[in-house]
């Protein structure tokens, strides 16, 4: 009962993840108009880091183990610090489309990285499944470029962005074999916001003539989009390899297209569609697992079975011929 419930909540994890980090592109985009990309990564990182806090005294978390600070700290740097500045960067100099296809990259980078430097393995269905899923990305992101909308510079940006995000990933799933998901997510947003601090000066004017609507979605990205979605995504990591979770995120452009069209009654179009279609499907296909093995599993499993009946059966020592 125990393993059921676990193979359900890891997979219901990710979903949270998904769901809130695909949310997060509408906020970015109305606090971005007011904030700089700086301060509002350190903005974010604080509100996160704050909810996060007052989490871990309420369960009594405690200090990470000396062991997995190193993975933390790379994470902390990289993800939560980095990437975040990047992005908003990025976002600034390039359309939503392009930003999102670059971006995309990251899952292929952790898939290589995590076979590289943890010893992932890569299934022909993962790769295929990736393969179907950045074509799905490519589609949306033609779909939602403007034209003359992009720059060189914030396509780098983005580029370094979706490398952060791979190397953070990376980093982050030994620290999770050594401390608890809610631990490594803390702290690595810590790290990150302590790394922003240069950008406190920026934060605090901004405030001051920011309206209260951007300010409010720099403080749901840190509560939400960070504190309890990267928190799933440890939970979830810690469970699955890494190449896999990365492959998850693929469903994030075909949520925020439709996201776009229920809050905000944009309605995509035909290639837009299409590709939130093959995104979907993409992340279907690297997350199933082949019949083959199922049908393995479930015949060792009645092997199993009959051999303890055998065993239990055949356990008592056999009557002695004398005692006839």
């Amino acid at each position: 009962m125990n393993f059921r419930r676990t193979d359900l909540l890891a997979p219901a994890a990710a979903a949270v993840t998904v769901v809130l980090w695909a949310s997060a592109f509408v906020s970015i985009r109305s606090a971005g108009g007011a904030y700089s990309p700086g301060a509002l990564a350190l903005g974010r990182l604080s509100a996160g880091a704050l909810a996060l806090g007052v989490i871990c005294l309420v369960r009594r978390e405690g200090l990470p183990p000396r062991a997995a600070w190193r993975g933390i700290a790379i994470s902390g740097v990289l993800w939560f610090g980095f990437y975040m500045v990047v992005l908003n960067w990025g976002e600034q100099q390039v359309d939503a489309g392009t930003a999102a296809l670059v971006v995309n990259i990251g899952p292929i980078l952790i898939a290589l990285l995590g076979a590289r430097l943890l010893g992932d393995p890569m299934p022909p269905r993962l790769l295929a499944g990736m393969a179907v899923s950045f074509a799905g990305a490519v589609a949306v992101g033609l779909s939602m470029s403007g034209g003359g909308g992009s720059s060189v510079l914030g396509v780098v940006l983005c580029l370094l962005a979706a490398v952060g995000y791979a190397g953070g990933v990376v980093a982050q799933k030994p620290a999770l074999a050594k401390a608890s998901a809610l631990q490594v997510t803390t702290f690595g947003c810590l790290v990150g916001a302590v790394g922003c601090l240069p950008f406190a000066g920026q934060l605090v004017s901004e405030a001051a003539d920011a309206p209260v609507s951007a300010t409010l979605n720099m403080v749901y990205l840190g509560v939400f989009p960070t504190a309890l979605a990267f928190t799933t995504w440890a939970y979830a990591l810690a469970r699955t390899t890494a190449s896999r979770m990365g492959a998850t995120t693929y469903a994030v452009p075909a949520l925020v297209v439709l996201m776009s069209w229920l809050a905000l009654g944009e309605v995509p179009g035909l290639l837009t569609l299409g590709g939130g279609v093959l995104c979907l499907a993409g992340v279907a296909v690297s997350r199933s697992r082949p019949r083959k093995t199922a049908a393995v599993r479930s015949a060792a499993a009645v092997a199993t079975d009959v051999h303890d009946g055998c065993t239990e059966h055949l356990g008592a020592p056999p009557p002695d011929p004398r005692s006839a």
